[in-house]
């Protein structure tokens, strides 16, 4: 399967250039997908140079070049240090993660992460993980599926689609993305019934994959893995992402909250290098509308 057909890399050229990469640099990939961004650093770092690359989903092992400058992780990134240190190459020049869902897991039915293909309610990166949309769905309490939509989406209307899900689960249970999407369309006008229906959707995702545990661990593991001077690039899609990467580099935590010695002196694990997100062009929002809700953020290790 081709980059392209995979995924299309979103900010490409930005989070490229954005690594300040040298001959010789050992850089980490946390999200391999289609190898877009990977294959592109490979060209970048020379013979001497070093990529990680992780990532759990099971398709992308078929997008693995063979190089022997590649080491491919076959993990949840949440486990950087781990796998950074046992290869002995603490201490890397650059680190990017480009966070989301890849093009093909939405393109692809079956998964469960698409509004508008019939597929189980699935929506696990990792497919080996033992929670699903299905469980979520139909087996959470009702003061849990509260919190997942209140923390995960932006939504008006979180009692009403819980208690539509609960009360249509009484009946049957809701096995696939069809069925909840049938059971919640008529909640919103049409106009903005997909953009209601992707956040339902997201909700559950992140809950299913962990993804905010993921992403904050990463970024901590982040600290002890890149070298001073060093680069972070991060691509998020949506404001909960983003914001948690915004305050991690601006403050070294997770509420921004800027922390003191007792002379006053902040101790700040990483400087930004842009004050504001880069965003898509105009242009590329054209060629590939899910890039609409990308922001890249850049820091260097301090």
């Amino acid at each position: 399967m081709s980059t392209s057909e995979y995924h299309t890399p979103v900010l490409f050229r930005e989070s490229i250039e954005a690594l300040d990469l040298k001959e010789g640099s050992v850089v980490v990939d946390v999200t391999y997908g289609g190898g877009g961004h990977s294959k592109e650093i490979l060209k970048c770092i020379g013979k001497e140079g070093v990529l990680v690359a992780f990532d759990q989903d099971e398709d992308a092992v078929e997008n693995v070049v063979d190089d022997d400058r590649l080491i491919f992780v076959d993990s949840n990134f949440r486990f950087l240090y781990n796998f950074i240190k046992f290869h002995d190459l603490l201490g890397v020049d650059g680190l990017l993660a480009d966070l989301g869902v890849s093009s093909h897991q939405f393109d692809v039915g079956e998964r469960g992460f698409s509004i508008r293909e019939e597929g189980e309610l699935d929506m696990r990166m990792n497919q080996k993980a033992g929670l699903t949309a299905f469980k979520v769905v139909n087996n959470y309490p009702e003061k849990e599926l509260y919190r997942i939509f209140n923390s995960f989406a932006d939504l008006k209307n979180v009692k009403r689609v819980v208690t539509m899900i609960i009360t249509e689960r009484r009946n049957q249970e809701i096995k696939t993305t069809g069925q909840l999407v049938r059971i919640l369309e008529d909640l919103v006008p049409p106009k903005k019934k997909n953009q209601f229906l992707a956040q339902v959707f997201q909700a559950i995702r992140i809950e299913v994959n962990d993804e905010m545990g993921a992403l904050m661990d990463l970024l901590e593991q982040s600290i002890k893995v890149i070298k001073p001077g060093g680069r972070l690039v991060v691509i998020a899609y949506h404001s909960i992402e983003d914001r948690i990467v915004k305050n991690f580099i601006r403050s070294g935590n997770f509420e921004g909250k800027i922390e003191t010695d007792v002379f006053g002196v902040a101790s700040l694990p990483f400087k930004a290098v842009n004050k504001k997100p880069m965003v898509p062009s105009i242009e590329e929002i054209e060629r590939n509308p899910r890039a609409r809700s990308a922001k890249l953020r850049v820091a260097i290790r301090t």
